[in-house]
């Protein structure tokens, strides 16, 4: 076995339905030669929960407040070129005001440049990551459930 000195990333994304539309971000834009989006969240920071974290992040990603509820998907993906390994821990969430999305909101971080809610037939024309998110979104899986190591689209 061959390891590295690479620690394995913690995040938290949050699956949030509204009037039957799922959120979601780009994960990686256009611009950089991929259509990829995911579900709002990211890194946790150390000494703070991961429903803290995830709060945090759907705000900062999409100017939106939720409050967070169960975890309901682990997703686990990686990039051996890179490295890279993250574990996702996914909460079902609830807004706690509007579901607009305002087209001034910008990311503190410059990460999320575009947001977008989505309907479930929307979601075939995209491409979408987790592969399933979208059952669990829609609650067709069981849940809490596991989505294996994938490697990571580049």
């Amino acid at each position: 076995m061959t390891l590295t000195s690479r620690s394995i990333r913690l995040a938290a994304r949050a699956v949030l339905l509204h009037e039957d539309r799922l959120l979601l971000v780009n994960a990686w834009p256009a611009s950089k030669g991929s259509d990829l989006w995911c579900a709002p969240g990211g890194g946790a920071e150390a000494h703070s929960s991961l429903p803290d974290n995830l709060a945090r992040e759907v705000h900062e990603e999409t100017g939106l407040r939720v409050a967070v509820g169960a975890p309901c998907l682990i997703n686990e993906f990686h990039s051996p070129r890179r490295q890279w390994h993250q574990v996702e821990v996914f909460f079902r969430c609830t807004l706690l005001d509007g579901a607009h999305l305002d087209a001034a909101w910008r990311d503190p971080e410059g990460i999320v440049t575009s947001r977008r809610w989505v309907t479930r037939a929307e979601m075939a024309e995209i491409t979408v990551r987790p592969r399933a998110l979208e059952s669990v979104a829609w609650s067709d899986a069981d849940v809490p459930g596991y989505d294996p190591l994938e490697l990571i689209l580049e």
